[in-house]
């Protein structure tokens, strides 16, 4: 996201005119989708063609055992997952046309919880949670299909939660980083207590912006509560990497002294 400032000499006839070239380095921002429990990187493969519009370097990813038919389903665990999610991330950070202090995660449900751990663990610029779920800390390493067994795992998200308490509000309470929360209306699953752990945990953040989808489910089943959170997205880091893009050709501006190059 740096900008080199460089002056030319233009030709014209026998003279010459100055001029200064404002020049983006190649290096792009880049963002990370991470589905939910049971989806997969086609839930976002659309939106993140999307937002590539922006300029920026999407990577879409399948969690191991995203597919729930599978064998693999039945014994991942939190932990590998996080594993997954940290290599994907450092895969894309290492990408020569990614500028590694610029990348912003975008996580769904699980996901979204997963997201909001590997920022605590990585360097994320931008958090985007979309219905992002809770869970105990305790039995981490247990397969996740065993995590809804528990009968008291609705309970513990009816309860507000300090972040000291939990992993992942531990890890929303460290981002300074600016943040995106978007809430479904009706969601069944993740009740609003947990969006107001969630919405508490990151009061040190950059930033906090917080949506709710009106009328809409946790799965965004219908068409236009998937193109709200779509749009939701899009400005949402629209402002962010434009924003961050002005102040960065700000920054350099002050700082850089021309630098000569022939036409």
């Amino acid at each position: 996201m740096n900008i080199q400032l460089l002056q030319h000499e233009i030709p014209v006839g026998t003279e010459k005119i100055c001029c200064s070239l404002l020049r983006p380095a190649v290096a792009l921002p880049a963002i990370l989708f991470v589905h939910g429990w049971g989806g997969s990187q086609e839930q976002d493969l659309a939106r993140a063609k999307e937002v590539s519009g922006l300029g920026c370097v999407c990577l879409t990813i399948d969690l191991r055992g995203h597919d729930l038919d599978s064998d693999r389903a039945k014994t991942v665990s939190r932990e590998d997952n996080l594993q997954d999610l940290i290599a994907a991330y450092d895969w894309l950070a290492a990408r020569p046309n990614v500028e590694p202090n610029a990348i912003a995660v975008v996580g769904i449900s699980y996901g979204g919880y997963l997201a909001a751990i590997l920022a605590s663990l990585r360097p994320v610029r931008w958090l985007v949670l979309r219905a992002p779920a809770l869970y105990k800390d305790e039995g981490w390493h247990l397969p996740k299909r065993q995590l809804h067994a528990d009968q008291d795992l609705q309970q513990y998200r009816l309860t507000r939660i300090a972040p000291e308490d939990n992993l992942a509000l531990k890890a929303c309470a460290d981002f300074r980083g600016d943040a995106l929360i978007v809430e479904s209306e009706l969601d069944t699953i993740i009740p609003h207590t947990v969006i107001e752990n969630y919405v508490a945990a990151l009061s040190q953040a950059g930033s906090l912006t917080s949506r709710v989808i009106s009328n809409a489910d946790h799965a965004l089943s219908e068409k236009n509560m998937r193109k709200a959170y779509n749009l939701h997205l899009k400005r949402w880091l629209t402002e962010m990497i434009f924003g961050a893009r002005e102040d960065a050709a700000k920054s350099e501006l002050d700082q850089t002294k021309p630098v000569a190059e022939t036409a």
